[in-house]
């Protein structure tokens, strides 16, 4: 039996009194793709979080691609992938000076044509960032959490601003 890519047992995070986390337990095989949903303030941006490393948990134990995030190098951060709500301004790149750039983060990103191309901008490769649609800047802040070769994806709210057709389309690209 392999071991599980997310494994959460008893996990909490409080905010002085409020408890954001309390108590979960989780686990995500490989391969698997698995949705957090809720209500906003239910924890689910917190526990995410926690899970990628970027922020600490007050108790509990968390493994990710087998190692724990809270203590995880650089070479576990180059096996997972970020889509985050909103990303950073640049719009002063191109879509294709974006995704090269990102890719030089990893050890074997993917070819840059190939990730704009599976993202649907391949006519926008030329163009400024800052001129994109908000349909269009979510395509490339996909662009930029698959240029890594991710073992694991992280996408918080992905398909904010996609049209219908583009929105299925994602979805083909993720599975």
């Amino acid at each position: 039996m392999s071991t599980p890519a997310v494994q959460v047992r008893d996990l909490r995070k409080h905010y002085g009194s409020k408890k954001a986390v309390d108590g979960l337990d989780l686990t995500v095989e490989s391969g698997e793709i698995f949705a957090v949903l809720g209500p906003n303030g239910a924890g689910k941006t917190t526990t995410v979080e926690i899970l990628e490393g970027f922020r600490h948990r007050d108790s509990g134990e968390v493994s990710v691609l087998g190692v724990d995030p809270r203590s995880a190098d650089l070479t576990w951060r180059s096996r997972i992938g970020v889509v985050l709500q909103s990303a950073s301004d640049h719009s002063e790149l191109t879509v294709r000076e974006m995704v090269t750039n990102f890719g030089r983060y990893y050890p074997s990103a993917r070819d840059t044509d190939e990730v704009i191309a599976a993202v649907g901008l391949t006519d926008k490769a030329k163009t400024r960032t800052g001129q994109l649609s908000g349909g269009q800047r979510r395509r490339l802040d996909v662009a930029l959490g698959i240029v890594g070769k991710p073992e694991m994806l992280f996408l918080d709210e992905p398909t904010t601003g996609f049209d219908p057709e583009a929105r299925r389309s994602f979805w083909d690209l993720i599975e």
